[in-house]
């Protein structure tokens, strides 16, 4: 059985921690927050890593894709995530070309989230084009957590959201991107809907942790979408989500109930009243 890194005595989850819950074999937990509310109640529970994601664009602005949430829509939510987190790192996805144009621009663009926000890291899709927009971000200061296999932002380039990495080259150029942003100085990857397989040999040969959502089990750690995960999300049900909650259902009981008390002439009752 692995030893296990003493979270307990560390005030705050940071890329040193990451790195040695990497070694020693524990597994690292991740979900994503984009109110203050969330941010606490993860905080709260012990989650390592809290992912202010793009996907916010989805499951709070409604859109089809996360490409048309703004940079400055990612800093407000970050913002208010960063204010109820105490101990865990805050991570906030940079947005759909706020990074891709060039390494000054994405400096720039970093640099603001980090200094607005106050959160602990940025993420960025992308492979080894990226390594110099890496390198040069780690080198001023603010850790980088990649993103490969699906990447949500290239969806139209996609065309679908199949697993990627299912044919031989297709794997063998995401195996190498891995490792060409571990070398650029990404302290983890997110590995998005890829072969458990493909999982397994990228989380192997990096030093530094991987973190998987339908890349099967074999990954240093799991990520889902939090409100996948507390079942508000009906309509889409990707088959790597595990459901803890049907909220989607308690919710609109509990509002059909108040719909009926009120309706029935029942709230406020005399003793609730101020």
């Amino acid at each position: 059985m692995p030893s296990t890194v003493r979270q307990d005595e560390f005030r705050h989850i940071t890329t040193k921690v990451l790195y040695m819950m990497k070694q020693t074999g524990e597994k690292i937990t991740m979900l994503t927050a984009y109110d203050f509310l969330t941010g606490k109640f993860l905080d709260a529970a012990g989650i390592e890593m809290i992912l202010v994601g793009d996907s916010l664009s989805n499951v709070i602005q409604g859109n089809e894709t996360t490409l048309p949430v703004t940079l400055e829509q990612m800093i407000y939510h970050t913002k208010i995530v960063k204010k109820a987190v105490e101990r865990a790192m805050v991570i906030a996805d940079m947005t759909f070309m706020s990074y891709q144009v060039g390494v000054n621009e994405a400096i720039q663009n970093c640099g603001r989230v980090m200094k607005e926000t106050g959160c602990d890291a940025i993420k960025m899709e992308g492979g080894a084009y990226l390594s110099e927009t890496v390198r040069r971000l780690v080198e001023i200061g603010i850790p980088v957590m990649g993103h490969l296999g699906l990447t949500p932002q290239s969806i139209n380039k996609f065309g679908s959201y199949k697993t990627r990495g299912t044919d031989k080259d297709e794997a063998q150029q995401i195996y190498e991107d891995a490792i060409a942003l571990e070398k650029a100085g990404c302290f983890s990857i997110v590995l998005e809907k890829i072969p458990s397989s493909l999982g397994k040999k990228i989380s192997k040969a990096l030093k530094i942790p991987t973190i998987g959502i339908g890349a099967g089990e074999f990954c240093d750690g799991q990520v889902l979408v939090t409100h996948d995960m507390l079942g508000m999300i009906e309509e889409f049900k990707p088959r790597f989500v595990r459901k803890y909650m049907n909220l989607a259902s308690d919710m609109k009981d509990a509002f059909r109930r108040y719909i009926k008390d009120v309706k029935d002439d029942k709230f406020p009752t005399k003793d609730e009243s101020y």
